[in-house]
């Protein structure tokens, strides 16, 4: 069985200060918690940035290279850059940070979709920030719009940055999309997909559709292809096991969900790593370095990004 690579995604733009008090919520804590997340075990660390004073996602690339040189000079992890990270930004603003940074990897969404989280605002009482009400209840009526022509952009514009796109795929339908895509020559295999799986909008956290996904991409991909899985809330750890029973890889950390088990708040993204590491480790798994995860990929490498 090869080795399963470990991905942890910081702090993302879904969870709000309120909460969760181990969300990373400035450069200082989302560079700690990378260090410490890649020192449990994790090959590969995901990135949002968060405004300094409010704590409130951000996509400013200013914001971004105040942790990430620090991340890179304490870790070998491999740093993978949200193309998202807004649900109202044009695609070229989501695209500053990856374009500024070169990053050995980017995530980007393999298409449109209801994106929700307003449903989180009926389990709060209250909040630490003015903008985090607005920002929960808002999504019910967002769309987080990846259209061909954007995926097409994002492709083109990275392309001489020799970027590996973490394809996130919330629904079958996606992985069309990127077959479509990746017979226009917009990206070169082996890919890297992540099954998305739990977000209210996209396909439920459930082991049939799991089957389904892989079996799909299968069809679509033969073996030239690389998978994951994020099980989002309650789902993580569940989805994460068996993604590496099956032979892919798997994510965790503080972005997909803020608990550590089922009614018990996570402290930080280590925890929530030392337990995946533990599962896979006793489930027969064994864990992945940064070094074998950039062989896995066909990464360009750390000496080529611009932090």
């Amino acid at each position: 069985m090869s080795k399963t690579i470990i991905t942890c995604a910081i702090t993302g733009a879904i969870h709000t200060p309120t909460m969760s008090e181990a969300l990373p919520v400035n450069s200082e804590m989302i560079a700690e918690q990378a260090i410490a997340a890649a020192k449990a075990g994790a090959a590969i660390l995901h990135l949002h940035a968060r405004h300094p004073e409010t704590g409130a996602p951000s996509i400013d690339p200013a914001h971004f290279m105040e942790f990430l040189p620090r991340i890179r000079a304490e870790t070998d992890a491999i740093v993978n850059i949200s193309t998202g990270g807004s649900l109202s930004a044009s695609i070229d603003e989501r695209l500053a940070p990856a374009y500024a940074a070169s990053p050995e990897m980017c995530s980007m969404n393999m298409g449109s979709l209801n994106f929700a989280i307003h449903p989180l605002a009926e389990k709060l009482t209250g909040y630490k920030h003015d903008w985090e009400e607005g920002y929960i209840r808002g999504s019910e009526n967002n769309i987080f719009r990846n259209t061909f022509g954007d995926i097409a952009q994002v492709a083109e514009k990275m392309r001489p940055h020799r970027v590996k796109f973490e394809h996130e795929c919330y629904d079958v339908g996606h992985l069309y999309n990127l077959k479509f895509c990746l017979d226009r020559g917009m990206f070169e295999a082996p890919i890297f997909l992540q099954f998305v799986m739990g977000i209210l909008g996209g396909i439920a956290a459930e082991v049939d559709n799991l089957v389904f996904m892989k079996r799909t991409a299968d069809r679509l991909f033969g073996s030239d292809y690389q998978w994951s899985v994020i099980g989002a809330g309650g789902q993580q750890m569940k989805m994460a096991a068996l993604a590496a029973q099956m032979g892919g890889h798997c994510r965790v950390g503080l972005e997909d969900s803020i608990f550590i088990e089922r009614g018990v708040p996570a402290t930080s993204n280590a925890q929530q790593v030392e337990k995946i590491v533990r599962i896979l480790t006793e489930q027969g798994n064994t864990p992945a370095t940064p070094a074998e995860a950039r062989e896995m990929l066909a990464l360009k490498g750390a000496d080529r990004v611009s932090f």
